[in-house]
């Protein structure tokens, strides 16, 4: 017999509470297109992207019509591209990224990730190149993305590239100052960074990924939002925590179908399903208006983190449940600038600099798209990185930095990226100095639970 109240109910999701697709990204390995001549390399890198993704968008769009489950991004992710450009006699990484960004807008996608670096324990030759030239090539590309992990529970957190990343992001941002600062909003510094992520702007496809693998992000903030809403008002928590598992194992059913289906008509393997709820800057589609409906006046009040815990722990439980190939970041993103009800929350004061690094504790990825004043000094932006590499490194989890200092914007100004970047104000940043801690250089060494084989 036909269960029609679960059929109205994914419809409901569907058409009234913002349930999509985030991002199908199809990660491709580019590692049997180095070579010693940089030309050659990138005829070889443009070629693959063209023939693997040719038809990616194409047949994303049908399953969209043939479904009528909106799939909002297209996107690839590509091998850190400093172990590709290592190998030219002559290295040229900004025209591997101009490569890489015409592939991308030829075959339709929305981004395109992998300026990557992994640094967590040093730098090499390659290394240290591409992070140098990391301004200049967001500077001159529309769609590429960039991601540095510059530590790890495993290896510690290395300060040289903490202090080296936050130089980039500055130059970035005056880089891009006519665009308020976007390259910055298209980089991120990462601890543990997963290499099945299939969000931006820190996707890649790790050095563990097949030859070429679909990975798709589910979102549904709204949806959650509205089952909560939905129960008795005298509901307790483990009853909260059950409702939220309940209808994140159908969020991640409908992710699951889609990822499997579309990489069936695309011919390439399915890779993992990312459970984050990824929210947008639509009304109704906000993790911050999810703490509303829990019973919190907005986001920002105290029990904020002990919400999100609670949000993040059965998003997962619920998840994990549905599919056998979970991955990337699986959580709840609270993006400052994305998400209407955190926009809110910054621009009215209830949620703060040192409130938001309390809740990244427990979330799924970190201090994100946070738009600070444009003269906030280098070492101030290590002592974030810093800050947030720790709480990555000691709780074994995932964590990042994506910050963008706004040239000519202070406090209480606002900056507007537009479409899912959304509009965020600029926060204030503690203006005691870091200047001789992350000075120091070295690694600050793993803990001592990193030591568990």
């Amino acid at each position: 017999m036909i269960d029609t109240t679960g059929i109205l109910e994914t419809i409901n999701m569907i058409k009234l509470y913002n349930l999509d697709i985030r991002t199908v990204t199809m990660a491709i390995s580019l590692r049997d297109c180095i070579d010693s001549d940089i030309d050659v390399v990138c005829e070889n890198i443009y070629k693959k992207i063209t023939t693997y993704a040719k038809n990616f968008v194409e047949c994303a769009n049908e399953f969209e019509n043939d479904y009528s489950i909106m799939i909002v991004n297209k996107r690839i992710s590509v091998t850190p591209i400093s172990i590709i450009g290592e190998s030219c006699k002559k290295p040229d990484y900004v025209k591997i990224a101009k490569t890489l960004d015409r592939a991308a807008k030829d075959v339709g996608v929305n981004f395109v990730g992998g300026f990557s670096a992994l640094v967590e324990k040093g730098m090499t030759k390659g290394d240290k190149l591409l992070i140098e030239s990391i301004p200049e090539a967001l500077a001159q590309t529309e769609r590429l993305c960039s991601s540095i992990n510059v530590a790890s529970s495993k290896a510690g957190i290395n300060m040289d590239a903490v202090l080296k990343m936050s130089e980039i992001i500055k130059k970035s941002a005056e880089l891009t100052k006519d665009s308020d600062g976007i390259g910055a909003a298209k980089l991120v510094v990462f601890c543990n960074s997963p290499g099945d992520n299939p969000f931006m702007a820190g996707a890649f496809c790790g050095f563990g990924e097949p030859e070429c693998a679909l990975n798709v992000g589910v979102s549904g903030p709204g949806v959650v939002r509205a089952a909560i809403e939905a129960l008795d008002s005298d509901a307790d928590m483990s009853e909260l925590a059950n409702k939220i598992k309940q209808i994140a194992y159908k969020i991640t059913t409908t992710g699951e179908l889609v990822g499997r289906k579309l990489a069936k008509k695309l011919g390439v393997p399915f890779g993992v399903i990312d459970l984050s709820l990824a929210p947008t800057p639509a009304i109704g589609d906000s993790v911050a208006g999810i703490f509303q409906a829990m019973g919190l006046e907005h986001a920002g009040a105290h029990g904020t983190t002990a919400a999100l815990a609670m949000l993040n722990d059965a998003v997962k439980k619920g998840g994990i449940m549905a599919s056998s190939h979970v991955g990337g970041l699986s959580g709840a993103f609270i993006p400052v600038s994305e998400d209407a009800g955190m926009i809110e929350a910054t621009s009215n004061g209830y949620l703060t600099f040192n409130k938001l690094e309390a809740m990244t504790s427990v979330c799924s990825v970190g201090l994100d798209m946070i738009a600070i004043p444009g003269d906030t000094p280098v070492d101030t932006i290590a002592g974030i990185i810093a800050d947030e590499m720790a709480i990555g490194m000691i709780n074994k989890k995932t964590t990042a930095v994506r910050v963008i200092p706004v040239v000519g914007k202070n406090i209480g100004d606002e900056v507007i990226f537009g479409g899912l970047l959304g509009k965020a104000p600029i926060m204030a940043v503690n203006n005691l100095s870091s200047t001789k801690f992350v000075r120091r250089g070295g690694r600050i060494p793993a803990p001592i639970h990193s030591l568990n084989n």
